[in-house]
């Protein structure tokens, strides 16, 4: 075994699994792997300050945001206001329990949760240590769910779409939750995983000297998943987060073609089935996705029936697809030499681009909360958004089980003389 005074200055990326030695990093630097460009390890100027100064203030933001009216509209003498509490209520109130839950959960419980778990843990609040550690495995985990700022989208694609029917404004609330989008963005940015679980315990000893721009794989290492300390490939449980894991993720192309394919089934009828009613003068008109965007089309309201379009039938479309790739290119026996990078920069954009699909059903949940006229205008969730919920949250779960590194595995590595002359 190695001393673990040396196990700091060595990382498998989590992306590729190259081993890589870190560098002293200087306050305002990074270190990103030479060969995916993933960001491995980040070093703000006074880290703990702007962590917690910037938590603490996105959690008096949301305070603030639901204390307040957040939007109103006003048709033909008929005016109606919500705070962001009323959403949820509405919804349960329409039998949609389940957009409720997960408006609640994502848009509001996520984001207030990490951000309290930053202030308790960068700031080494005495707390029992598998509390500390199972705090900080969630943080990370529930990174990618918190959707403050996509709700804030849907928000301003509902004033788009409500402008043709009155007046809209918006109320004491709303900038602070403008202000609450970014500064929990920024709190996430400032709070680095390795350095937190520094914090939270120490590293364990290398368990045999690694060798520099070498896949894990090859040396008999892997890489904690949750903790990003190097364990002998063998090693199922973590010493130090206490996870258990595996070299490569267990079943991670089943798993994902599963989850792909139930979401494919979901996809069907959610396009087909109605996801909005809206009720003007005792009609009923019910609307589809792309009913939708026809329409915004036709009132001349091309950038929002754009947006609408990309986030809620081409980045499903184009994620689905592409989650199928990176499985068949993963089952490959062979590969050119690049296409490593070329399925890496793929999965990123699955990555990012996904969770935005949810955009449709905040845009959902505005208008049935807000457009409450009695005889004059009502608008209500449909079956259509729940399911188009599901679809968005199963292709996620897509994501998260697909193993990246399975695209580097039979492709052909870098030698270290390669990345020497690249001057990396």
């Amino acid at each position: 075994m190695c001393s673990s005074r040396f196990a700091h200055q060595w990382m498998l990326c989590p992306q590729c699994d190259l081993m890589l030695q870190i560098p002293d990093i200087q306050p305002g630097s990074k270190a990103a792997c030479p060969r995916c460009h993933t960001t491995l390890q980040t070093n703000w100027s006074e880290p703990r300050k702007r962590s917690t100064g910037y938590a603490l203030a996105a959690l008096f933001m949301l305070v603030l945001a639901n204390l307040f009216p957040f939007i109103n509209m006003k048709v033909a003498g008929f005016s109606s206001e919500i705070n962001l509490m009323r959403i949820p209520q509405i919804m349960v109130d329409e039998d949609y329990s389940s957009l409720a839950s997960l408006f609640l959960l994502f848009v509001q419980g996520v984001p207030a949760f990490c951000m309290l778990t930053i202030v308790l843990l960068v700031n080494g609040v005495p707390l029992p240590g598998g509390l500390k550690r199972a705090l900080t495995k969630i943080l990370f985990q529930l990174k990618s769910w918190g959707m403050a700022e996509i709700f804030l989208a849907g928000v301003l694609v509902s004033f788009v779409k409500l402008m043709a029917y009155g007046d809209i404004g918006i109320g004491t609330s709303f900038i602070p939750w403008c202000l609450f989008c970014v500064l929990q963005l920024r709190a996430f940015q400032c709070t680095d995983r390795r350095m937190l679980w520094q914090k939270v315990a120490p590293l364990p000893d290398l368990p045999a000297q690694p060798i520099a721009a070498t896949s894990g794989l090859r040396q008999g290492l892997r890489s904690c998943a949750c903790c990003t300390a190097v364990l002998a490939s063998d090693q199922l449980q973590c010493p130090r987060c206490h996870s258990r894991g595996h070299a490569r993720r267990r079943n991670s192309l089943q798993w994902t073609m599963a989850l792909l394919i139930t979401s494919l089934l979901l996809y069907i009828p959610a396009n087909l089935l109605p996801i909005m009613v809206t009720e003007a003068l005792g009609n009923k008109i019910t609307s589809t996705i792309m009913a939708g965007v026809v329409l915004l089309w036709g009132e001349g309201s091309y950038p929002v029936a754009l947006v609408i379009f990309i986030a809620s039938v081409m980045v499903p479309s184009l994620k689905m697809l592409a989650i199928g790739w990176l499985c068949w290119d993963a089952k490959k026996t062979n590969g050119k030499p690049r296409d490593g990078e070329r399925m890496h920069t793929i999965y990123e954009v699955v990555e990012f681009v996904g969770r935005w699909s949810m955009i449709d059903v905040f845009v959902i949940a505005v208008l049935s909360a807000l457009v409450r006229m009695g005889q004059l205008m009502n608008i209500y969730p449909a079956v259509g958004a729940v399911l188009f919920a599901l679809v968005v949250i199963l292709t996620m779960f897509a994501a998260i089980m697909f193993d990246p590194r399975l695209s580097w595995d039979k492709k052909e590595e870098k030698s270290t003389e390669e990345y020497e002359r690249d001057g990396h």
